[in-house]
């Protein structure tokens, strides 16, 4: 039997803490008892640790079945830092080292054995794993088990029945987001109904939630970021290429950063993984992949920039800031728009998956738009009441931060409960509201709702409000959900007791999200200094306009080819002080910059200096100028002298959509030679003509140079294909 002491001893000696952490001793006790066990501990507060101490101090090799390679890596690396012998099983690794693995595990030499779900699905490893000392089997993430939860994954519902095939080993789930619900599917699916159950409090008293407006988001963002600067954050998207979007934009404002989705090579996952755990990236932007398992304390910031799908997944994303018991600023960008989009993507699914997950945007569009501590509704979502008096004093949340309208409920209470009582608890918020509002469907007819004292009570308030009431009658407890039904509601004791003594309750006033953009406009809008069209630094933009000329005429060029005016007006907006930042404007990549770039940039870092300019506050919108997306494909054909229309043809553009890819490219600064081409379409004196043309006018405008040409059969694709020739013979 091992003792109290021994355990304490070891979390010394090996991880070098004096003291244990709320339930983890005893979870850690019960483990080693050979018990099954069941924990729910919100993220941040050593659930690892709760399996790691019973698998080194006991005989044989812990499996701890996890369902992200990102996790794996980084608790091995982890351990084998504390001096443990640990490993993993999952695709990444060869097989050559799959067999130095199982050998090792076979001899007795590896104490934690970390396996993907689809790795232990497979034969080969059920026998190894049959042959070899278990000593007990973890299953992190057990949320993943649950239908009802946010992250389902199928391959979980088999782990059971694979445990039992390795032999009796005893289980311990882990997870940190459990509803009431899905905590039953958990114990339900791995037959631990009788398991002990350790639940520790979801509240993490250092977060600080806020939903902000989906509005000049990007402006939002960078001013944010730039208000802590230094301190590690997270930005989360829903989408890959919203992600690589957000890290480039970052980038190009002068924030560390880096993106983070599956879609990427592993080593590239990994290299910005361990960047930003290493601290040399600051922020991380990455789709919900990132972050499960990752054990970095000083996280200061998570961002949602889109809507979560979930409030169990927002709740385990906003847990990844301040695990160190420090300041965790928790921001969610909201708008319904994009509501509407996630059930969207639902619209394939199931029925019955598309209306649980329906009853989960539901639960997320009602936490974003009400005013009521955001801390009690996440608690309350999670099966924890909170008095809201403590986060009110302390300003933990914006709604208890800022002041909000109330006005006395009572009587809207009543009419809730009512019709709860009245449809005998059998229904769901919108059923609910659809009564009270006396809606005239046949859905409620059909039951004889229509029939009912309540039936229309609450006609002249919209369905937005009433929403509003039913929830907000549920998380003062007069209403409680129905467990094994999901999304139905019925009447608490709390409730009962209203009905025949009902007395005065604050409610709030919900937030106003109406007046959010509704549309995508944010990834091109334009920082303040640049909403009028001739709102740059006209000072600066002489100055620059002058260098311009002083260059071209040692060059003996017009002034157009060194950089044109577009380019010069942005120069003069968002004051570049960088190479980097510099090859970022629109018409200008890094070619030019190191042609050309040198002088201006003195110019624009002595202005700004002298004129003790901001940099801080100016917000680069456009990420990187105009890029062509086809840039390398386009190159690669001309340098293997394709002919044009055959190039345009394989992408299904039009001649002149061609020419506009290859302007982009060209005017950044990067040289194409299309002798190959002009020489049939243009006699040499011809080209001659237009070359000339070009060096002499005072700007490449093609309606100029189409006047210039009017008597002779030049088009205007001719024309743009010779200004390519020109810009890049001379300028690049």
């Amino acid at each position: 039997m091992i003792s109290v002491e021994e355990i304490r001893s070891t979390l010394k000696r090996v991880f070098g803490y004096d003291k244990f952490r709320g339930n983890q001793e005893k979870i850690i006790l019960n483990i080693l008892n050979q018990r099954n066990t069941f924990v729910i501990m919100p993220t941040g507060a050593g659930k690892s640790l709760c399996y790691q101490i019973p698998a080194i101090m006991q005989e044989g090799t812990a499996i701890v079945i996890s369902p992200l390679i990102a996790l794996m890596k980084n608790q091995v690396d982890q351990l084998k830092a504390f001096g443990v012998n640990a490993r993993f099983l999952n695709s990444t690794i060869s097989k050559s080292e799959v067999n130095k693995i199982k050998k090792a595990t076979l001899e007795g030499d590896i104490k934690l054995l970390y396996v993907a779900p689809e790795s232990l699905t497979k034969e080969e490893n059920v026998e190894f794993l049959r042959q070899a000392n278990i000593s007990f089997a973890a299953i992190d993430e057990a949320h993943c088990i649950s239908e009802w939860g946010h992250d389902f994954r199928p391959e979980y519902r088999r782990i059971k029945s694979i445990i039992d095939q390795i032999g009796e080993v005893p289980i311990i789930a882990l997870t940190a987001t459990a509803t009431p619900k899905v905590q039953l599917d958990i114990q339900r699916n791995l037959n631990m109904e009788e398991a002990d159950l350790f639940k520790s409090s979801f509240n993490r008293a250092n977060l600080y939630y806020e939903v902000r407006p989906k509005k000049n988001i990007k402006t939002q963002l960078v001013k944010f970021i730039r208000d802590n600067k230094g301190k590690s954050g997270i930005i989360y998207c829903l989408s890959r290429k919203r992600v690589e979007e957000i890290a480039s934009f970052l980038q190009v404002n002068g924030i560390k950063a880096a993106p983070y989705h599956a879609g990427f090579e592993p080593s590239v996952r990994m290299k910005n993984q361990d960047d930003f755990l290493n601290e040399e990236v600051d922020v991380i932007v990455a789709t919900i992949a990132f972050g499960m398992g990752i054990d970095k304390p000083d996280v200061r910031f998570v961002i949602h920039y889109d809507v979560p799908k979930s409030l169990e997944g927002y709740y385990q994303e906003t847990g990844r800031a301040g695990r160190d018991g420090l300041e965790g600023l928790c921001v969610m960008f909201y708008k319904y728009d994009d509501i509407l989009k996630l059930e969207k993507f639902n619209k394939d699914k199931p029925v019955t998956e598309r209306e649980n997950a329906k009853i989960l945007l539901d639960e997320m569009s009602s936490y974003a738009e009400s005013a009521v501590c955001r801390r009690k509704q996440l608690l309350h979502y999670f099966g924890e009441e909170y008095d809201d008096s403590t986060c009110r004093s302390s300003g933990l949340c914006d709604n208890c931060k800022y002041e909000r309208e109330t006005f006395d409920g009572k009587d809207y209470i009543l009419t809730v409960i009512q019709t709860v009582e009245q449809i005998e608890g059998r229904f769901g918020m919108a059923h609910i509201v659809a009564v009270i509002r006396g809606l005239d469907n046949q859905y409620i007819k059909s039951y004889g709702h229509d029939k009912l004292e309540v039936y229309g009570k609450g006609k002249d308030q919209d369905d937005h409000f009433w929403k509003s009431m039913v929830r907000q009658t549920l998380l003062n407890e007069f209403l409680k959900k129905d467990i094994e039904n999901i999304g139905l509601l019925k009447l608490a004791d709390k409730g009962k007791e209203f009905l025949k003594k009902p007395f005065s309750v604050d409610m709030m006033k919900d937030l106003d999200f109406s007046d959010v953009d509704t549309t995508e406009s944010d990834s091109n809008e334009a920082p303040p200094t640049m909403q009028a069209k001739n709102a740059f630094d006209k000072v600066l933009f002489e100055l620059l306009k002058g260098e311009r000329k002083r260059i071209a005429r040692e060059k003996d060029l017009p002034p157009y080819v060194i950089v044109q005016d577009p380019s010069l007006q942005e120069m003069a907006t968002t004051y570049p002080t960088t190479e980097e930042a510099l090859a970022n404007i629109n018409g200008i990549g890094m070619g030019k910059v190191q042609k050309f770039g040198a002088s201006f940039l003195k110019i624009i870092n002595e202005y700004v200096e002298e004129n003790d300019i901001g940099i801080d506050e100016v917000v680069v919108i456009k990420t990187a100028g105009s890029k062509s997306k086809n840039k390398i494909y386009i190159i690669q054909q001309i340098d293997r002298k394709i002919d044009l229309e055959e190039v345009a043809e394989q992408k299904s553009w039009s001649m002149s959509e061609l020419i506009d890819e290859m302007e982009i490219i060209c005017f950044a600064g990067t040289k194409l030679k299309l002798d190959y081409y002009l020489e049939q379409i243009l006699d040499e004196e011809r080209q001659d003509d237009i070359m000339d043309y070009f060096m002499n006018a005072d700007s490449d405008d093609i309606d100029d140079a189409l006047d210039e040409f009017e008597d002779e059969d030049i088009s205007e694709e001719d024309l743009r294909l010779m200004r390519i020739k020109f810009i890049s013979e001379y300028a690049n």
